[in-house]
């Protein structure tokens, strides 16, 4: 008799939860809606069967979640025990420091997914060519995306011939894409006052960064002409979140 009247007890504040979420205009959660959906990470033989058409089809596809706000749950904890002993990432991005720009958040990746490179300006240098030839040629990424975004500081900062310690230096990586609108016909205000202005040099950055990818890393281009890897840009909005590829 006391079972059964704790049981009715259990059943009416149940009951009165779901009524209360409902009356708010809200889904009542479940405990299988609150599991994560994703356990593990990639494994060199899924990684080894991916082309880089698959891999870049699988950013634009979780850009799209990401977009919409329907990114996928993930057991991180247990995606870190997995991934402790190796890694097989899919593609290596290099992006811009901006904090606005979370790179595995933007394409529903998780642990073990992505290679990550930043600097302010996403431009290359020894050190970054290095690292995607260790993510590509070693650790076997189909795909590098160089990735910029709207409202770049770093691209402001050397439109506007910025000189402060190391930014200065810095900022010279992002030059050639300036210079690039003194050989054209652009009679646009050069100025980081100018929005479209300011688009077109981080648009032209990206290309200019993709060009020494291949100029300066022999093996990164071999292997683009071998269809091992392929290299790509794109542009991502702050305003939407959407990723848009260059050259599509």
């Amino acid at each position: 008799m006391i079972k059964k009247r704790s049981n009715l007890i259990l059943d009416i504040c149940l009951l009165s939860i779901v009524l209360s979420g409902c009356t708010q205009g809200q889904h009542p959660v479940t405990s299988s809606s609150a599991e994560p959906l994703v356990h593990t990470v990639l494994t060199k033989q899924e990684q080894d069967r991916l082309t880089s058409d698959e891999v870049l089809k699988l950013l634009k596809e979780g850009n799209r979640r990401f977009v919409s706000g329907t990114v996928t749950s993930r057991d991180h904890s247990k995606q870190v025990r997995d991934a402790a002993n190796g890694q097989y990432p899919k593609a290596i991005v290099l992006s811009c420091i901006d904090s606005r720009v979370p790179v595995e958040d933007v394409f529903d990746r998780g642990i073990g997914d992505l290679f990550v490179a930043r600097v302010a300006g996403n431009f290359e240098n020894t050190d970054i060519l290095g690292s995607m030839e260790f993510a590509c040629k070693i650790s076997g990424s189909k795909l590098i995306l160089v990735l910029g975004h709207e409202y770049c500081g770093a691209v402001k900062g050397a439109i506007d011939g910025v000189e402060l310690g190391n930014i200065t230096p810095m900022l010279g990586n992002i030059k050639p894409a300036i210079e690039h609108f003194n050989l054209t016909e652009y009679k646009g205000d050069k100025t980081s006052q100018n929005e479209a202005f300011v688009h077109m040099v981080a648009e032209q950055n990206i290309w200019e960064t993709i060009e020494d990818i291949r100029k300066y890393s022999p093996i990164l281009k071999e292997m683009e002409e071998n269809g091992e890897i392929k290299i790509m840009g794109g542009m991502y909005d702050m305003k939407t979140g959407q990723v848009s590829f260059l050259g599509e």
